[in-house]
């Protein structure tokens, strides 16, 4: 990671929405990348079997599928797409007061 990204820690912006816009960021690459890639099978990845009883854990993409719904964004697989428009969305994470 470059130097610039930690110009938030002197900033004053709040760590955990910078952890999740960084989190939206990984899921837009991870999308657009080969379907035969590890990485991308694992996103699209459906596990089989019973969870355990209680309260289900909660996995890495449905929280941050979570965060889209707070930020509002529709379609994310389409909009994924298009990585300026999607680093944009990510960036504006940052500031959002409901993440």
């Amino acid at each position: 990671m470059r130097y610039g990204h930690f110009k938030w820690l002197t900033e004053g912006a709040d760590i955990v929405r910078f952890i999740k816009a960084q989190r939206i960021k990984w899921l837009g690459h991870v999308q657009r990348m080969d379907q035969a890639r590890p990485t991308r099978k694992l996103l699209d990845w459906k596990s089989m079997g019973n969870r355990a009883v209680g309260r289900t854990r909660q996995r890495w993409q449905e929280d941050v599928i979570e965060d889209l719904k707070k930020l509002k964004i529709k379609n994310w697989k389409e909009r994924a797409k298009n990585r300026r428009t999607w680093r944009e969305m990510a960036e504006k994470g940052k500031n959002h007061k409901g993440l």
